[in-house]
């Protein structure tokens, strides 16, 4: 696991100043704090810090072939690498290392741009082919690890993060406000776009060629629900899939250095802790967290249990409000684009407490976006059957739902009022956001006169529709979970999952979104996935054997951060501050009154609790990359922090 960077000169007459290239590579030394290398050559730079996990002693990048013409700098592990070896060999290519690095060398020079659709696992890489005059840069399938770039005036540059990109003196911090209103619309930042207006994300399943001062960008992989397998029973399709995730897991655990597991008391890490035991000789380690306060939902205890279960070194850390306040510039600052998502402070010091035993984790990620596991899939497929079955009666219905709204306890229903009269495509952004949010709802009454007039009315829903139209032709619940792993899954979660174990230099891995996992998944009919109320039912019952009862049976209660509690109270005070100091109002994005209203709604039901903390985060992402006196601070990590490395 490391952080990649690199620059390419449109001009070959102009060389790549090292001094740029060393700069990004120092701003991202928390992703690789063992070793660093870099090579420049005339017009083009790479840069690489290095987290050593497979082939400690040899595996330094960058890395070349024999006669220095191919050059590549990796971010990621190839889980079949040994196997792709092998091929190699047999080819006649000869190698130098034992690291997964090296095979993409010399697949590249057998095979070219298409080397990286042999590649199983998680990346982002680049290649730069000096007889062809080729930059190359890829990231996997899913999109595991992140991959930027800009173009410039001089030309294009590209990094594992955000603020590396910005130490080239040629990218200018300007504000795009069809990102803010994406934000706005998805609570993250989906697709191609950034906050800052020339830094685009690489999507995933895509890479880039530049060659002649063009870009071009090659899809070669995407997940598709058209053909479903066909099984003579249940039980034959999970022994199937138990056999798929053994041998995924088998291959994960891959390392030169122990690995741990970030156990949240659920089936997904629990099941994958249960095969990985079985396909190591080392000792496990496990971690988890909970929060200050006897109210909370906990998962300490099931975690235990799981540990208990599979004999696991176990290891466990408590956070309460304070913490969480005091990490939520940093969060902002390793995060780099303004992502709602609370469960990521937690997931900061979970990884922290990881990274004093081990270098690699594994979680269970992605097991609720391959198998239906969200209970707003069952709702949603539900809410679809009842409007198809009460037919033209939609909006009586409506009308009904909106009177019995009203009643005690029956408050609840008010989210479900418009969505009774709105097809799925329109109203199903993603599982993040959906339009009975107040940023929907009520955009309007919070933004400012001039900064509505500013950021538009069309756009933001146009990546939404065009997954959905891509899905037209599958049922309901294929088509959320496509739109899903499509926008959701890479632009939050695993934006999260990636920036926060990595801020504490440690590797996370996720055997549930290996693409052959998601592609198994995506096979299956959806009525094995989702079965009556029960959601992510064939994945437990495959599990069933494996895991404890208690587990396998218990409620889904998420990461359960006590957001919603802590904005009523103890970070209330820390939040209007942020919202309506000088700096914030200036920039006149919303109406002060409209705030206002937002705390008080939320102090008296919770409601507004996500949309609290995406302005929060917001304001303080302009802070940390585009206010002034912040972005000359930043030379290296978070401004104004003291500088160290886990490890």
């Amino acid at each position: 696991m490391c952080g990649i960077c690199g620059k390419l000169n449109y001009d070959a007459s102009r060389p790549v100043d090292p001094g740029v290239v060393r700069s990004m590579m120092d701003v991202m030394r928390h992703r690789g704090p063992d070793e660093e290398g870099m090579y420049v050559d005339g017009n083009v730079g790479l840069g690489h810090r290095r987290l050593s996990i497979i082939d400690l002693e040899t595996g330094r990048q960058p890395l070349c072939n024999e006669d220095e013409t191919v050059w590549t700098v990796f971010n990621g592990e190839i889980y079949n690498f040994p196997r792709l070896r092998e091929h190699l060999v047999a080819k006649g290519h000869e190698f130098r290392t034992r690291s997964d690095t090296e095979v993409i060398v010399h697949l590249y020079e057998e095979y070219g741009a298409h080397a990286v659709e042999r590649l199983h696992g998680m990346f982002a890489l680049a290649v730069w082919d000096e007889n062809k005059r080729v930059l190359m840069v890829a990231r996997d399938r899913v999109g595991i690890k992140p991959l930027y770039y800009a173009e410039t005036a001089e030309g294009v540059v590209f990094a594992s993060e955000l603020k590396a990109i910005l130490k080239d003196p040629q990218v200018r911090r300007e504000i795009n406000l069809g990102g803010i209103r994406d934000f706005l619309t998805y609570l993250y930042v989906p697709g191609e776009n950034t906050l800052v207006k020339c830094i685009r994300k690489l999507l995933p399943g895509h890479y880039l060629e530049i060659r002649n001062n063009a870009l071009k960008r090659t899809q070669y992989w995407d997940l598709d629900f058209t053909e479903k397998d066909e099984w003579e029973s249940e039980d034959e399709a999970c022994e199937a899939l138990k056999q798929l995730l053994r041998d995924t897991v088998r291959e994960h655990m891959i390392s030169d250095v122990p690995v741990g597991f970030l156990l949240s008391g659920g089936v997904d890490s629990s099941g994958l802790l249960s095969f990985a035991v079985h396909e190591t000789d080392k000792h496990i380690s496990t971690f988890t967290i909970g929060f200050e306060g006897q109210e909370f939902a906990d998962e300490r205890p099931y975690a235990r249990l799981a540990a208990r279960e599979f004999g696991t070194s176990h290891y466990e850390t408590t956070i309460g409000a304070g913490d969480f306040v005091d990490f939520l510039p940093k969060y902002v600052w390793h995060m780099e684009e303004p992502v709602c998502e609370p469960p990521a402070v937690a997931l900061h010091f979970v990884s922290q407490l990881a990274r004093q035993h081990v270098k690699v984790v594994m979680s269970g990620e992605g097991g609720d976006e391959a198998f239906a596991g969200y209970q707003n899939y069952r709702n949603m497929i539900w809410l679809e059957r009842i409007k198809r079955l009460i037919g033209p009666f939609g909006y009586p219905a409506a009308s009904l739902l909106h009177t019995c709204s009203r009643l005690p306890k029956l408050g609840r229903l008010a989210k479900y009022v418009p969505l009774m009269t709105m097809p799925l495509e329109t109203y199903y952004f993603s599982r993040t956001s959906t339009p009975y949010q107040c940023f929907h709802s009520d955009r309007d009454a919070l933004c400012s006169d001039t900064f509505r007039s500013e950021l538009g009315l069309g756009g933001c829903e146009e990546q939404m529709r065009f997954h959905f139209n891509k899905a037209r032709d599958w049922d309901k619940l294929s088509q959320m979970l496509y739109v899903d792993t499509k926008m959701w899954l890479p632009d939050d979660l695993l934006i999260k999952a990636d920036k926060i174990t990595m801020a504490n230099s440690l590797e996370l891995r996720v055997p549930l979104l290996d693409h052959r996992v998601l592609e198994f998944a995506a096979r299956l009919p959806s009525a094995l996935k989702l079965k009556l109320l029960r959601t992510k039912h064939i994945l437990k019952q495959a599990l069933r054997s494996e895991v404890p009862p208690r587990i396998i049976n218990r409620k889904k209660t998420g990461f359960p951060v006590p957001i919603e509690s802590w904005l009523k109270s103890e970070i209330r005070d820390f939040v209007r501050d942020i919202l309506f100091e000088r700096r914030a109002l200036e920039r006149g994005y919303f109406r002060p009154e409209a705030l206002d209203k937002l705390l008080e709604q939320q102090a008296l039901d919770g409601r507004g609790t996500k949309e609290l903390f995406g302005l929060v985060v917001l304001e303080l992402w302009h802070r940390a990359f585009l206010d002034e006196s912040n972005c000359a601070a930043a030379a290296v990590g978070y401004p104004g922090e003291k500088q160290s490395v886990a490890g």
